[in-house]
């Protein structure tokens, strides 16, 4: 059965999982970068943004693991651009130019309508009014036989969690301290929620766990 699974999704050591104040400029919001160092440097993520071969190792086989069997995604809309509110024109296509790294449909959740957005290389921007069960619904069947991958951000995430949705969850820790941000875990009981720790591994940059639910 396809699962909804959530990969590469950097945490802090106080648990924050994005920085403040996202903008234009700051995609991850202030300090956000931080968190991502660990994926930045990996030959799976150089070879995305054709920037060479990058570095192989650990972490640059838990991201390629990331991209295996996803027929969807699922994405909030604050990792689709920094635009708040109903959308002023249809200018803002996303972070990532004309060819998103996604190569499938990628459901945008979002409380204001807008068209699809078809780009190069197969990605489609299909946005999603009626929460977070019809995002998932459209994604299974966008999915096929494949598994969905949530993207993020935080509240998205937070969103499924509490609902019990996810199946599987890579957490990327990094040894760093934000202090601010978005807090992932905060007002979660993930135990309780049926989420355990199945696997834990060393990177590079990174230590990479692996939670599951219990069915």
């Amino acid at each position: 059965m396809p699962k909804l699974r959530v990969h590469s999704f950097a945490v802090s050591l106080d648990g924050y999982a994005a920085g403040p104040d996202q903008s234009l400029d700051y995609p991850l919001g202030v300090r956000g970068p931080e968190l991502m160092e660990w994926f930045f440097h990996t030959r799976t993520w150089q070879r995305m943004h054709g920037k060479g071969d990058g570095e192989a190792g650990v972490d640059s086989d838990v991201a390629e693991q990331g991209f295996a069997n996803i027929g969807a995604w699922i994405i909030g809309r604050n990792m689709f651009g920094p635009v708040r509110g109903p959308w002023p024109d249809e200018s803002w296509k996303g972070w990532w130019g004309e060819e998103p790294p996604y190569h499938t449909q990628v459901f945008v959740l979002t409380h204001y309508p807008r068209a699809p957005v078809k780009m190069a290389g197969g990605t489609e921007f299909v946005f999603v009014t009626d929460g977070i069960h019809a995002a998932l619904e459209q994604a299974m069947h966008a999915a096929g036989d494949r598994d969905i991958r949530l993207g993020g951000g935080v509240s998205t995430v937070r969103q499924y969690l509490q609902a019990g949705l996810i199946d599987e969850l890579h957490l990327a820790v990094r040894p760093v301290l934000l202090g601010t941000g978005e807090q992932l875990w905060q007002g979660l009981d993930a135990h309780a929620l049926g989420y355990r720790c199945t696997k834990h591994v060393a990177g590079e940059r990174a230590t990479h766990v692996f939670l599951s639910r219990e069915s």
